[in-house]
């Protein structure tokens, strides 16, 4: 399974009125119910697929240290490509499904509503999240629900 995951709104609440607290390795703490939600997403077999705008500021090893400094067990994680074209989230994720083939289920967890615009067959994988309260149990049910279904089976 592949999950595309974005941080800002998804595991760390968008509160402009408040900077989010930081931890040890200077990197913002995840809400507890997305931390929660998303270890009930992952299983052995998960690649995460980094989606942030602050993917290419870790190594994926300093990725899995963020993880694990709160609480998530990811052995799999990925990026998208540095996005030196300026794309919106909806054509980096566009440009990564047109340059890879690949049969594996996926989700796609953001709070950018820009992505609502994605073609059918990937904007029914999408778990919009509000930034401000970020990923919570109740998108863990939407999200197991789809991954129910295999990938290429649109909804009608």
């Amino acid at each position: 399974m592949l999950i595309f995951l974005d941080i800002d709104g998804v595991m760390v609440p968008a509160r402009g009125w408040k900077s989010p607290e930081l931890l040890d390795d200077g990197f913002p703490a995840f809400s507890g119910q997305a931390v929660d939600a998303l270890q009930n997403l992952i299983s052995k077999d998960t690649t995460v697929m980094l989606t942030t705008s602050h993917k290419m500021n870790y190594t994926t090893a300093e990725w899995i240290a963020i993880f694990l400094n709160r609480g998530i067990h990811i052995s799999n994680i990925k990026s998208l490509g540095a996005n030196i074209d300026q794309l919106s989230r909806k054509d980096e994720i566009l440009r990564w499904f047109n340059a890879h083939i690949s049969d594996e289920n996926f989700i796609i967890i953001d709070d950018d509503k820009s992505l609502l615009d994605l073609p059918a067959f990937l904007k029914e994988r999408l778990i919009l999240t509000s930034p401000l309260i970020g990923l919570t149990s109740g998108h863990v049910t939407i999200a197991k629900s789809l991954l129910k279904r295999p990938h290429w089976e649109v909804a009608g």
